[in-house]
This record gives structure tokens, C-alpha cells and sequence, in this order.
């Protein structure tokens, strides 16, 4: 879409042709009739904004809640930060009390939204487009008031009058192929180090899957997950940090834990018992997890795997429990009998640490039966082990310990 067409949305014809093409909603069986009809009201271009504007919406139901009201475009809906992690985000500037903001690389603006509903914020970004769908979009959450857009260079652009900032550069290249060094972020993170002088308190959204040899030692970082699926790493600085070097925190609770939660000596190590805990991968990614295993009064199977275990089971928001009926080392032959034995026809395979592919091995396990069990293929004490068992649920009576062999 170019600044033209999207200028053409805005417009009362273009308006009316959001509001008949949203209605019914778009399908794959009616897509065809959708753009054909649309073709023969409106130029090509134009037909193809008012359609993609459509669908882009739809999809963006899962992380907007004023999405119909909203302007995409699709890699910058695809990079957007979710309401409910932009909201999170936000609350922490909102506790620090700051009230003058710039949002740096605002993009479309999914945080910019957010930040407004406590601060004035300006958002800046070299893209004329997404500006454009920025201020519409903080917009429709009534805080339009609030939003100052600027368009600039941030490799080149003076740090503003501000007392918090927000960056977002972007982990894409031009052809969508993901940036993991912190250097290849366009633009490069460095870019903060100029603004910090000007307001020294930041916060960074940054892969999750960055490198620790490149993270700030003067930041704390924090990983988000969202519904169990880890979204996005943040770099927070000056008093927009907690005190901890590193935090992880699951969304839509609210659920955190940091380095300086449970600290001790090194978690025990031995073979599995009743429970198995399966930590959130935030807390995976912040190296926290023998802080859990502290906080559970659990233990680790093997040094290097994240699983943890149990004799007793203590609920938690950080972890899938399950139970454990048996385990014992890999191998095909003796899995496929107690399968067999135990007239279990459908299996969830889990992996960790393990080179076998899951789909591969349902193919071999030759299934029959009518029971369901969940397969983790992994290590224990070193050794390469399936530990079979059943999501635990805390109204049930306690299983019997595994059986091992």
C-alpha cells in the first residue's frame, strides 16, 4: 500500500467501503467475489487497500481489541507488539510517573497506544506510511491528543526533550529474514546510547533469542511470554529497572520472577519422581529456571535439561505440571511394548535435549488403543531416556511415584 491509497481510506467513500467489505466478514470461499466486485467500483490499487485493509484486520483481532478501527500493513501487523504486551510495557513508565515520551521506530504505533494512555508521546519513524497509520491508530483508542508524529532518520536524529524513551528498531531485513545480533538491528541498537544521555531511562524490545554476550551490563532484561509462547525480550534502563539483572514475566496474569527471587546453591540432580514440571520458556530464556526449582522445592533431572521434578506437587503459574507413570532409557522396542501394553493410542511427544524427531517416531510406534499419554524425550542424568505420563490436574488424587527401569 502507498501513502496514496491509504490517504483514499480515510476519505467518507473509502470509509463506506471498509464498513461494506468488513461485512459479512471475509472468507476464503467468498475472497474472489469480494475483489471482483470491488475492481469493477474502484481502481485496482485502491480496491486491493480497501481489501487488504479488510483482512489485515481480522487477523489483527488476536492482538488488537480496536482492530476493526485500525490501519496494517501486513509485515508491520506481523511485528507489532500485542495490546496486552504493549499495556504491560506501559505500566511500568505510568508506576515511574513519566508523562513526556518519544517512540522510537513507532512503526504503526501498537505501543505508542499504550503509552499514551498515560504520557505525551512522540513517535518518530522514517516510514511517511506507517506514521500515517500510527496517528489513526492511537487514534482509535481516543488518545490521538496525545501523539505527536515525526518523521526522521534515528541514525541521524538529536535526541528530543524527553524524559523516558522507547525503542523498537527493527529485527527484520528488507526481506524479512530475521536480525539476531543486536548490531544488525536497523537501526543498530546503539542507536540508545545517544538518548540515554538525554533521558536515562529506556526500555529496548529486543529478540528473545539474543545472544547474552551481547546484552548491556548496565540493563536489566526481561522475556515476555504471552498464552505459554514466548514473544519478546526488553531491555530496561535508568528507573524503569527493578533491581534484578534478568526477569521473566507471563502474560496475561501478570506473573513474574527474577535473578533476585529464591537465590541459592545449585538445584540437586536425580531421577524422576512424581511430577514433572515443564517451565515457561520466558523463565527458560532468563536462566531462571533453578530459581523455580527453589521456589517449588523441586529438582532437576539432568544438569543441562529444563525439566524439573518433584515428589510433591506445588501449583504454579511458571510451569505445566504432569504426571509421571514410568520411565526408563530410550529405546524403540521397549517404548512401543508398554504402549502397547497400556492400550495407549494417542501420544503428545515433548522433547528436550533429545535428537529424535517426534513425527517420526509416531510413525514407528505403530499406535493402537484408546488411552492418550504425553511423551517427553530428553535426558536424565545424562542419559538419553521418555519419561511417560499425564497433565497434571490438582482436583485429581495423587498418582503412585513412577516406575522405573
Amino acid at each position: 500500500m502507498q501513502l496514496a491509497e491509504f490517504q483514499f481510506l480515510l476519505t467518507p467513500e473509502g470509509q463506506q467501503l471498509l464498513r461494506q467489505t468488513a461485512d459479512p466478514p471475509i472468507t476464503p470461499g467468498n475472497h474472489l467475489q469480494v475483489a471482483s466486485r470491488l475492481r469493477q467500483q474502484i481502481a485496482p490499487a485502491l480496491a486491493q487497500a480497501v481489501l487488504e485493509t479488510v483482512l489485515l484486520r481480522q487477523l489483527a483481532l488476536q492482538k488488537f481489541s480496536m482492530a476493526t478501527e485500525m490501519y496494517f500493513t501486513r509485515p508491520a501487523l506481523e511485528q507489532a507488539t500485542s495490546e496486552t504486551i504493549a499495556r504491560y510495557r506501559a505500566s511500568r513508565f505510568a508506576q515511574a510517573g513519566f508523562t513526556r515520551l518519544a517512540d522510537l521506530g513507532c512503526g504503526i504505533g501498537a505501543d505508542a497506544l499504550a503509552l499514551a494512555a498515560y504520557a505525551r508521546v512522540i513517535g518518530i519513524d522514517l516510514d511517511p506510511l506507517r506514521l500515517a497509520m500510527a496517528r489513526e491508530n492511537v487514534h482509535a483508542y481516543s488518545f490521538g491528543d496525545r501523539f505527536f508524529p515525526v518523521q526522521a532518520d534515528l541514525s541521524t536524529l538529536p535526541a528530543l526533550d524527553v524524559q523516558a524513551v522507547f525503542f523498537d528498531p527493527a529485527r527484520r531485513d528488507h526481506r524479512g529474514r530475521r536480525l539476531y545480533s543486536v548490531a544488525l538491528y536497523q537501526p543498530p541498537l546503539q542507536v540508545i546510547d545517544r538518548w540515554l544521555v538525554q533521558a536515562p531511562s529506556a526500555a529496548v524490545k529486543i529478540s528473545p533469542a539474543i545472544d547474552y554476550a551481547e546484552l548491556p551490563a548496565d540493563a536489566e532484561v526481561e522475556f515476555i511470554s504471552l498464552g505459554g509462547e514466548v514473544k519478546e525480550g526488553i531491555l530496561w534502563y535508568g528507573d524503569l529497572r527493578r533491581g534484578a539483572a534478568r526477569s521473566a514475566t507471563l502474560l496475561p496474569g501478570g506473573h513474574s520472577l527474577s535473578s533476585a527471587d529464591f537465590p541459592g546453591h545449585d538445584v540437586p540432580v536425580t531421577t524422576p519422581e512424581t511430577y514433572l514440571y515443564e517451565p515457561d520458556g520466558a523463565l527458560i530464556r532468563a536462566h531462571l529456571v533453578q530459581h523455580l526449582a527453589r521456589h517449588l522445592g523441586a529438582m532437576q533431572i539432568d544438569p543441562h535439561i529444563a525439566y524439573l521434578t518433584s515428589a510433591t506437587y506445588r501449583p504454579t503459574p511458571f510451569a505445566r505440571c504432569f504426571t509421571l507413570e514410568a520411565w526408563f532409557p530410550f529405546q524403540l522396542k521397549r517404548l512401543r511394548s508398554y504402549l502397547r501394553t497400556n492400550h495407549i493410542g494417542r501420544v503428545t511427544i515433548k522433547k528436550r535435549g533429545s535428537p529424535i524427531e517426534p513425527d517420526a517416531l509416531r510413525q514407528q510406534l505403530r499406535l493402537r488403543g484408546d488411552q492418550h499419554r504425553v511423551l517427553f524425550l530428553t535426558h536424565v542424568l545424562g542419559q538419553p531416556a521418555v519419561l511417560i505420563g499425564s497433565e497434571w490436574l490438582s482436583d485429581l488424587t495423587p498418582p503412585k511415584p513412577p516406575t522405573a527401569g
